[in-house]
This record gives C-alpha cells, sequence and structure tokens, in this order.
C-alpha cells in the first residue's frame, strides 16, 4: 500500500488549516518546488523514530485552539531536534523527499518506478479505453494531467536505495502513527 500522506504532511495540513499559516514555510522553495535532500542513514532513522512523536502532536493538533500555532511550532523544532534534525524544517524536508521516493516503489516488488511515467502510461490507457463513460473518461484524464504537473522530478536518484532499504520500518511507522490517530 502506497501511503499519500505521511505523519509530518498531516501535521503540516492540520498547522496550515488551522493557524492560517502559509504553505510555503514547509518543504517547499517559493517557487512551491520540494526541497529535496540527499538523504543519510541518520535522517531517514531519525524521521522514523520522530513518527510516534509527530502523532501524538497531529492528535493534539485535531483539538488545538486558534492562537496555539507558536506553541506547536515549538513543539515541533523540539521533536526535530530530539530526533537530529536542525529544526521542523529540515525533519519536513526529509519526510518530503522520503515521501516522494515511496510514491515511486511499486507496492508489490518494491522497484522504483517513475510516477510520471507511471502517470503518463496510465493516461494513454484512459485515453485509449473506449468503454469508458466520456464524462468520466473527461474528468479522468484532466485529473492525470493534473497530476503529471504536480509531480516533481527526483533529484537524487541515490536516495531510492536508501528508501528502499528501511521501506519497511517507514511504512510500519507511518502505519502506527495513522493507527494512533
Amino acid at each position: 500500500m502506497r501511503h499519500g500522506m505521511s505523519l509530518v504532511a498531516m501535521v503540516m495540513a492540520c498547522l496550515l488549516a488551522g493557524a492560517g499559516l502559509s504553505s510555503g514555510a514547509f518543504a517547499q522553495d517559493a517557487a512551491g518546488d520540494i526541497n529535496q535532500v540527499v538523504l543519510t542513514e541518520a535522517q531517514v532513522t531519525g524521521l522514523i523514530a520522530a513518527q510516534p512523536d509527530l502523532a501524538a502532536i497531529a492528535k493534539k493538533l485535531d483539538n488545538a485552539s486558534e492562537g496555539d500555532e507558536v506553541g506547536v511550532e515549538k513543539e515541533l523544532d523540539a521533536i526535530a531536534t530530539n530526533h537530529g534534525f536542525k529544526n521542523f524544517a529540515d525533519l519536513d524536508d526529509v519526510s518530503a523527499t522520503v515521501q516522494l521516493v515511496l510514491d515511486g516503489l511499486d507496492p508489490e516488488t518494491g522497484e522504483y518506478v517513475d510516477p510520471v511515467v507511471s502517470l503518463k502510461e496510465e493516461l494513454e490507457e484512459v485515453k485509449a479505453d473506449s468503454s469508458m463513460d466520456a464524462e468520466e473518461k473527461k474528468e479522468l484524464i484532466g485529473e492525470l494531467e493534473e497530476a503529471l504537473t504536480a509531480i516533481p522530478p527526483l533529484k537524487h536518484k541515490e536516495n531510492i536505495e536508501i528508501v528502499k532499504k528501511h521501506r519497511k520500518a517507514i511504512l510500519d511507522s507511518l502505519d502506527a502513527g495513522e493507527a494512533g490517530n
């Protein structure tokens, strides 16, 4: 199973929705692109270890009132530094990079398949499918074309091997965090 949203992303979504923060503050550069980093063993194991703390704060955010964002930001920075990161933005960059690689790993084989290539293949299949309802087909084509423009290319191919190496632990930590919410 692929995980569309990591706990870091869920925490950020809660922060952004509840606190009115700018999404540019997390995991994206000024152009809205993911700030991809070259992953290290320490970063990946730190991300895995941080998941229970992030799950706890995500649960806390569900009940947070407006105005709590400064305290939450401090807690997120503390979680990040406790797990070997400079700050939460650093943890978020690592999380976004890991998620980008995970999105390309085939759930059955564990091999990396560029999501852009997969989406292009799916788009061509949908376009060629004459049995599909015209309105449904048009909608699906639009969604696939939009997804193609939203997926950034993987900048650091060396990240594939490190994520593959820790894939089970990453997915287990994400599953445990989602179960706790």
